[in-house]
């Protein structure tokens, strides 16, 4: 007769099984393992070195062209601001970041969020075309990008318009913009607008071509995020009499608002490191018309700037985020 004892080591042990979400998780450590080992093996030194560059001078010594680094600590971010090495054409670095770099983006980043949303939920309709549709409104993703982003980076159309025959208005003259501000004017004659908003409506308007193509990713976002609601959601809310525009606000936008996060900071980046950007622009001709430690500095000074805009905009969007709560 078996005791208590030997029962219980005659009864195989059952193996763990791991649960689903450790399993998906562990699944994600996989995908991303080639990045990690990417990023620790050939960026990360990278990144070092143009730290340590950015608080040095390079000192060139010898017929061999080996150079020495010497550390100077923050004497390189200082003459970044106010060393005459520091200006291009007179025009200085903090000087393009306030006036042309903050307030472009002020605009552009809403702008493009803005669209974007309102193109996911066009497309999220059914109708006829609806895939062939989300291929033509991805398309500026995939033209940006190799040769295309250099072409477009070189404002190509814009020379050609600047040194041709531009466009014609009718009246005998030639524009380079799709619209000005004597325009815009005109038309809210009699609204009380003030200068400012023209301007903006009129930029806005002028950079059409830009925001589209930069909208294409957050757009693919969107709308993976409208279509991860369920149906009986909205059933319910027609059921009970609310209107088109009720249901956006209560339903649709609470329930998509981690994804507005996630667009926000995407695109505040993508915008800030953009090839076209005029910070960006000004950090290259810096690099090649001024010195290598200097613009080294500019571009991690950027970078604390990005940070920082990046960290404030997230914790402000984080308190309106709804996070859906799944039953355990």
């Amino acid at each position: 007769m078996m005791t208590g004892e030997n029962m219980k080591k005659a009864t195989p042990k059952k193996k763990k099984i791991a649960s689903l979400d450790k399993r998906k998780a562990r699944a994600g450590w996989f995908f991303v393992l080639p990045f990690l080992i990417g990023f620790a093996l050939i960026y990360l030194p990278m990144v070092w070195q143009s730290l340590q560059i950015s608080f040095s001078t390079i000192v060139i010594g010898g017929a061999s062209g080996t150079y020495d680094m010497v550390w100077v600590g923050f004497q390189t971010y200082i003459d970044a601001f106010q060393s005459e090495d520091a200006f291009v054409n007179g025009v200085g670095f903090a000087q393009v970041l306030v006036e042309q770099g903050l307030p472009s983006l002020a605009v552009d980043i809403p702008a493009i969020l803005i669209f974007s949303l309102f193109m996911a939920i066009m497309l999220n309709q059914k109708m006829v075309g609806r895939a062939v549709f989300r291929s033509i409104f991805f398309i500026p993703v995939v033209l940006s990008t190799g040769i295309m982003e250099s072409i477009a980076a070189m404002d190509v159309l814009t020379d050609y318009m600047e040194s041709g025959e531009g466009i014609d208005d009718g009246s005998g003259q030639t524009q380079d913009q799709l619209v000005s501000s004597a325009d815009l004017e005109l038309l809210f004659a009699n609204m009380k607008v003030g200068g400012d908003l023209v301007k903006i409506i009129t930029d806005l308007v002028n950079d059409i071509f830009d925001i589209v193509n930069r909208s294409g990713v957050q757009m693919l976002i969107f709308l993976a995020a409208l279509q991860s609601i369920s149906p009986a959601i909205y059933e319910s809310c027609k059921i009970d009499g609310a209107t088109s525009w009720e249901t956006f606000w209560k339903i649709t936008l609470p329930m998509i608002s981690p994804m507005i996060l996630v667009n926000g900071v995407y695109t505040i980046i993508d915008s800030f490191t953009t090839e076209s950007n005029p910070v960006m622009v000004f950090i290259q001709t810096a690099y090649t018309e001024a010195s290598q430690e200097i613009s080294t500095a500019m571009a991690w000074t950027y970078f604390a700037i990005v940070g920082l805009i990046v960290a404030v905009i997230a914790a402000v969007i984080s308190g309106f985020v709804f996070y859906q709560r799944k039953n355990d």
